[in-house]
Order: structure tokens, then C-alpha cells, then sequence
């Protein structure tokens, strides 16, 4: 197996350990505890890390001299705390096993951000890299459809326990394969006589790159939005007469991402800048449609055509934060960009929780607002340079970094946004 298919084969591993834990931990908290609630506490203690501990993993990504066993350990950390949940969670003191929440999700950053890092030292820049962060958008998708499917299925067959330990086993899966991976290529520690990257290096770059200021602010305030489908879609659907149909509308949802970076995701001769206006207004306007749906039927239609147009997002996303994150906070540019979205999305799910007694439909159409008004913050904030399409501020903080596809010699394809 190439080095690229292996760190798919790790990407989809982890990343199946990482979407399945919202529905295990509940599951198994209500099988040992009989509350839900104390299963939704522990989720927050495994997601409230993510932006805290990105800008920390990033850096530490960037300066350690041995990439493979940080990579590698940090996945291993992942899946150790997934094992200890499974024999802790409703057994031991809660105050041990919210402990070991945060430090599990302080690893969070690394199987988003951090691993699709890597791909540009695995891919040689130009379409082939392009069509490289199609794939990796890809398992985030698969993971999403597969992840909570096995974890319901295990859960009615025995217990949330076995499901647990499956997702532990995977992310064990994940760490050995990311331990065979290259590394050669990744630049990892600090360049002799150059400064070191400080811990809001990473953060500066997505402030001074207009490019990255404008995916990271747009996709931020778009995954609000996403981060409140899930409940907004059981309140449909049991407006609708169907109390079970909410598991179905987000399935649909999942597919369709899924077949959209798979297909309209691997388009290269679109310009990540546009797909990502395009995806955002995209499912906005389908979701905006689904709202007003007659049945459950034709609202899973709308929602798996939300999907489609939301599939190709991160794939634009992870182009554009290749392309222009500086070389030495690549990493911290990856890992911040997931811990917000990560943020915004938990921050959506509260905001839903609020005012869930309005109408199921006017909470649909306030998301697709957000993710319409997303599309148009990203077109306001992209920097257009007439005959100089794609070309950032070449600054020494912020200047395209030398791995990315923007400084690759020879023919360049129309890609900046």
C-alpha cells in the first residue's frame, strides 16, 4: 500500500473512532448510569478542548524532531482515553472521568487538523494534491455515515460497552498505520537558525492571509448552523409524524456529502474560493427548501441534496489552508481551522437546545440563513486581485508556503480563489 493510501487507511480509521464517540458515550452512559445528561456532560469534557488545545498540538506538531512518534502518540492518546471511557464511564468518580474526557479530546486536533497536514508531504502540489484532499474530505464523510450506523448496531445487538472498544480498537488501528507513514517530507522541526514559530503564529496567519480569514471566518459561522442539524432534525421530523425520521434526514444528509467529495469535490478546475461559496449557498438554499418539505420522504431528498453541495466544503477548505498557510504553522493553521469549526458546532447545539420549543421549520430556516449569510461573509472577505487571481500578500509571516500548490513549478491550474 502507497504511503497516501495508508494515511487514508489511518485518516478513516481515526476518524470513525472520532464521529462514533457522540453516540456511544451517550448510549453507554444511559446503559450504566440511566441518564443521558451525565453521558452529555462527558461529550462536552471530550469536544470543549479542541480550540484550546489546537493552537498547542499545532505547535508542538511543527517544532518536535520526531514527527512520527508525535503523530502517532497522539492518536494512541486518542484511543487510550476511548478504551479507559469504556471501563470508566458511570463506574468510577465523576470528577476521573471527565478528567479523562479533556485529555482524550486535547488529542481531538490531531485526527482532524493534524493528519490532513500531512497530505503535502505524501502528495507532490498540483491536481494530484487537490484531488488528495477530495479523498481525505471523503473519509470524514464515510466516518459520518459508518461511525454511528456500527455503534447502533452494536448497541442493540449487546451493549454500548462493545461499541465503545470497537472505536478504541480503531483508533489503535489508526495509530499503527500512522506510525508506518513517510515523514521525511514534512519539514517537522525547526529550521536551524530560523525563529520559532510561537503558539499564536498559527492564529496570526489566519488573520493576515485573507484567503484563510475568509474560509476560516466563513465556515466558523456556517458550522454553527451545522452543529444544530442533528436536534433540529429530530424536531422535524417529529413535526412531520415521524419521531424516528431524524435518524434517517441526517443519514440522507451524510450520504449526499459523502457522494459530493467523492464527485463535484474532485473537480480541480474549480477554484477552492468558489466551491466553498458555492457549497455554503448550496445547502443553505436546500435546506431553506427542506424546511417548507410536505414529508419526512421529500424532506430526506432535500437534506441528501444539502449534503451533495456541503460534501465538496472541506475539501475546498483543506486546499485553500494548504495553499496559504505558511510552512512553518501549516499544522497550526490545520488544527486551529478544526478546533473552531469544532467550537462553533457545540456552540450551535446549545444555541438549538435554548429555543427548542420554536417551530421545527423556523429553526431549519435559521440555519440555512447562517450558512447563506456564510457564503456571502466569504465573498466580501476573499481578496479579488484582477490578473492575479489566487495570489496572496507575500509577507514573511504569511506568504504561501513553499510546499504548497501556489509555489509548485510548471503549468499552474486556475485553483485561487
Amino acid at each position: 500500500m502507497s504511503g497516501f493510501g495508508r494515511y487514508l487507511a489511518a485518516a478513516l480509521a481515526a476518524r470513525i473512532a472520532s464521529e462514533g464517540m457522540g453516540m456511544a458515550v451517550v448510549l453507554l452512559a444511559l446503559e450504566r448510569t440511566g441518564s443521558a445528561a451525565h453521558g452529555a456532560f462527558v461529550l462536552t469534557a471530550w469536544l470543549a478542548p479542541h480550540v484550546l488545545a489546537a493552537p498547542l498540538a499545532g505547535a508542538a506538531a511543527a517544532r518536535t524532531r520526531r514527527p512520527r512518534l508525535f503523530h502517532a502518540g497522539a492518536l494512541a492518546g486518542f484511543a487510550t482515553a476511548v478504551a479507559a471511557l469504556t471501563v470508566l464511564l458511570g463506574r468510577a468518580p465523576v470528577p476521573l472521568v471527565l478528567a479523562v474526557a479533556v485529555l482524550g479530546g486535547s488529542c481531538g486536533p490531531m485526527v482532524t487538523g493534524g493528519l490532513s497536514s500531512l497530505i503535502t508531504g505524501l502528495v507532490p502540489a498540483g491536481p494530484g494534491r487537490d484531488r488528495a484532499y477530495g479523498w481525505d474530505a471523503a473519509t470524514y464523510n464515510a466516518a459520518a455515515v459508518t461511525a454511528p450506523a456500527a455503534v447502533g448496531l452494536l448497541a442493540a445487538l449487546g451493549s454500548a460497552g462493545p461499541a465503545m472498544a470497537v472505536l478504541a480498537a480503531s483508533g489503535a488501528l489508526a495509530a499503527v498505520l500512522a506510525a508506518t507513514l513517510p515523514y521525511e517530507g514534512q519539514g517537522a522541526g525547526p529550521v536551524p537558525g530560523a525563529p520559532r514559530a510561537g503558539l499564536g503564529a498559527g492564529l496570526a496567519a489566519l488573520w493576515r492571509v485573507r484567503e484563510l480569514r475568509a474560509v476560516t471566518s466563513a465556515t466558523t459561522l456556517g458550522f454553527v448552523g451545522i452543529g444544530s442539524l442533528t436536534t433540529v432534525s429530530v424536531l422535524l421530523a417529529a413535526e412531520l409524524g415521524s419521531p424516528g425520521g431524524g435518524g434517517v434526514l441526517m443519514t440522507a444528509f451524510a450520504m449526499g456529502a459523502l457522494g459530493g467529495s467523492l464527485t463535484v469535490g474532485r473537480m480541480t478546475s474549480v477554484e477552492p474560493g468558489r466551491l466553498v461559496r458555492w457549497a455554503l449557498a448550496g445547502t443553505g438554499t436546500a435546506l431553506a427548501a427542506a424546511a417548507f418539505a410536505p414529508s419526512v420522504a421529500v424532506t430526506a431528498a432535500l437534506f441528501a441534496l444539502a449534503g451533495v453541495c456541503d460534501g465538496p466544503l472541506l475539501t475546498a477548505t483543506l486546499r485553500i489552508r494548504a495553499r496559504y498557510a505558511p510552512d512553518g504553522v501549516r499544522t497550526q493553521v490545520f488544527t486551529l481551522g478544526a478546533g473552531l469549526k469544532v467550537t462553533a458546532a457545540s456552540t450551535g447545539a446549545a444555541l438549538v437546545g435554548i429555543v427548542a420549543d420554536a417551530p421545527a421549520a423556523a429553526l431549519l430556516t435559521g440555519i440555512a440563513g447562517l450558512l447563506l449569510a456564510s457564503a456571502l461573509l466569504h465573498a466580501l472577505t476573499v481578496v479579488r486581485e484582477p490578473g492575479r487571481p489566487g495570489r496572496p500578500a507575500r509577507t514573511a509571516a504569511t506568504g504561501p508556503s513553499a510546499g504548497s500548490a501556489t509555489a509548485a513549478p510548471g503549468p499552474r491550474t486556475p485553483e485561487g480563489p
